[in-house]
């Protein structure tokens, strides 16, 4: 009776573990799917400059859709890295969340005492891993938002330069109206 309130002990003690080991899948599949996000973005940024530099284009327009191209492909440098960083702290986490698995059960058969500090040092790991996986994040978020503003504000100047005036004063009235 007492070897089955021991198994149960250790299985019971191993959901903790297993559950952050699923956390960080989702977060590997999540960030893995922004870093492609971001590649792509890239490759669209890299056609467009290909397809700016074979065709004539107002010199205004050029050097500002230049300069913003830039800007984006520097931002999306920094994303893609921070990303990368973010998926191999998130892995290794991961790591980190089954080795503590593995030690719960290594204390459960042993029943040393000794060896009880090792589940707490690498889940302790593995949670301060998995926090500054997060951390990065928001800061890629916050990065992803400053490119995406960058973008808007190129083309709401793009806009203003051709629209007819009464379309512009129609958004002018209609954002006015809303605050």
């Amino acid at each position: 009776m007492e070897s089955l309130q021991s198994a149960s002990t250790v299985l019971t003690a191993m959901i903790t573990p297993a559950v952050l080991i699923s956390s960080c899948a989702a977060l590997i599949l999540s960030t893995s799917l922004r870093l492609g996000r971001v590649a792509d973005r890239v490759r669209v940024l890299s056609d467009r400059m290909e397809e700016i530099s074979h065709r004539e284009i107002k010199p205004e327009h050029h050097r500002e859709r230049l300069k913003t191209m830039f800007l984006q492909l520097d931002k999306l440098t920094s994303r893609a890295r921070i990303l990368q960083r973010s998926v191999v702290v998130f892995y290794i986490s991961l790591g980190m969340f089954v080795a503590t698995s593995i030690a719960i059960v290594i204390v459960g058969v042993s029943g040393s005492l000794y060896s009880s500090w090792l589940p707490v040092i690498s889940g302790f790991a593995g949670a301060c891993l998995l926090f500054y996986g997060s951390l990065t994040l928001v800061y890629e978020s916050r990065l992803s938002l400053q490119t995406i503003n960058a973008e808007m504000n190129f083309i709401w100047h793009l806009v203003k330069m051709h629209a007819p005036d009464e379309l512009e004063e129609h958004v002018v009235r209609m954002r006015e109206s809303k605050t």
